[in-house]
């Protein structure tokens, strides 16, 4: 399995929040490597009020949060985020997340599909009734990260867990989609691996929570973002081909819809400093 990557695809405006927090990865227990992508950890002691905002990757995220000013340590479980993701972070906290692997979180909650926390933040005890306000304590307070870490694995390890090969197959259709950028069109992914679009569509609602085809888009739109945040001259005629789409135009409409901004807007704000959007 890959390690944590060091990009920061996804995150609007990166700079910007690492110069309000302190954000780190980790790697999880090797048993865990097959579902679970990475742990990452947030603090922040802020003077004043912080917007961060995300592009969500297609992936579910348990967190364990401590907002200090506004009560105990929680645990929540986040579907996948169909649109921009903004949370406002106050005061001092910090937040500690398993960043489960598209297509890797069913295994551990396999009575439902994983549509059905699609858009949702929910308790995490609604998901794992095991989680108890004790485990959220010993996960956030744990004294450095080398001891949350093992906090996240100690909690994680003690799930059941029910492996499948539809959740590998799911995981590894969605790691193609990221990395390879010849797959473009959904039909043509399901013909190469016998399969129906019918079908397809099945095997992401069930084991991803969104389409094949939201996934493709989604991480173009990731790829626009960071080309957009960490090149001074972007060709974005040639962006929009190299990513598969139609012309410049349907670029520019899908990453303004997600991001809030068009793409040479957001471009011009992250060179000046300036927050987005």
């Amino acid at each position: 399995m890959e390690a944590p990557r060091h990009d920061t695809r996804g995150i609007v405006d990166p700079s910007g929040l690492l110069d309000h927090v302190r954000f780190r990865r980790h790697e999880p227990a090797g048993p865990l490597r097959r579902y679970v992508e990475w742990y990452w950890l947030i603090d922040w002691d802020l003077p004043a009020p912080y917007a961060s905002h995300v592009v969500p990757h297609p992936a579910v995220n348990l967190t364990f949060q401590w907002d200090e000013d506004e009560g105990p340590p929680y645990a929540e479980v986040t579907g996948v985020a169909l649109g921009l993701y903004t949370r406002k972070l106050t005061g001092r906290g910090r937040v500690c997340g398993a960043k489960f692997r598209p297509g890797g979180f069913r295994p551990y909650a396999p009575d439902d599909p994983v549509s059905r926390w699609t858009g949702r933040a929910l308790p995490a005890r609604e998901v794992f009734p095991q989680i108890t306000g004790d485990t959220a304590r010993s996960v956030v307070t744990a004294a450095d990260d080398r001891d949350r870490v093992a906090a996240l694995d100690a909690f994680l390890l003690s799930l059941p867990c029910a492996p499948d090969p539809q959740a590998d197959l799911a995981i590894d259709l969605v790691r193609r989609i990221r990395t390879d950028r010849t797959v473009r069109r959904v039909g043509d992914l399901a013909h190469e691996q016998g399969l129906s679009m019918r079908a397809l569509q099945r095997l992401f609602a069930a084991w991803v929570g969104v389409s094949p085809k939201w996934v493709v888009l989604r991480y173009r739109i990731h790829e626009a973002l960071e080309q957009a945040g960490t090149r001074d001259a972007i060709d974005w005629a040639a962006l929009a081909a190299d990513l598969g789409y139609a012309d410049q135009a349907h670029l520019v409409r899908d990453f303004t819809a997600t991001v809030g901004v068009p793409p040479t807007a957001y471009a011009a704000e992250v060179r000046a400093g300036r927050a987005c959007p």
